[in-house]
């Protein structure tokens, strides 16, 4: 069980949160849109830290479980914890596809692939504009102001 509360967004909140994102950021997180390949700020990300999501500021991977698919978006071979994602089947333009959502809020992050590197095998295929970084050491955004767990372990 994750130390995170994962109550969704207040409708408040969510308004005020979707009035400050750009259009692409909108079109990923809310419409279910993908950014282009090989063009996103994360991509080539090599610090050490945590990603959170874009919208609600909830962790979603470490760093140190990134890795180059060579595919153009950022990838990941483990989510910061499984309690903070949601699995849609996606069989929109005639493909079948595991779609990965925030746990909390909703928001489309990417897509989760069966071909990544040990020891999971998976590749969570994410689009840089539905994520936020934070750098080692750094505090967790608290987009909702709810407060971050105390003794969080590294982000490494």
């Amino acid at each position: 069980m994750t130390r995170f509360d994962l109550t969704p967004p207040t409708d408040a909140q969510r308004e005020a949160i979707t009035a400050g994102l750009t259009p692409d950021e909108c079109r990923v997180l809310l419409q279910h849109g993908t950014e282009a390949a090989f063009c996103g700020v994360f991509l080539d990300n090599k610090k050490d830290g945590v990603y959170t999501c874009r919208f609600c500021g909830l962790p979603l991977f470490r760093s140190n479980a990134k890795f180059d698919s060579g595919t153009g978006w950022p990838s990941f071979f483990a989510p910061y914890d499984d309690a903070h994602l949601r699995y849609i089947r996606d069989t929109s333009y005639g493909m079948v596809r595991t779609e990965e959502v925030c746990a909390r809020c909703g928001s489309h992050l990417g897509h989760v692939f069966p071909d990544g590197p040990p020891p999971t095998g998976l590749r969570h295929c994410l689009n840089s504009v539905a994520l936020d970084f934070t750098e080692q050491d750094d505090a967790l955004p608290d987009l909702l102001q709810r407060g971050a767990p105390e003794g969080l372990p590294d982000a490494g």
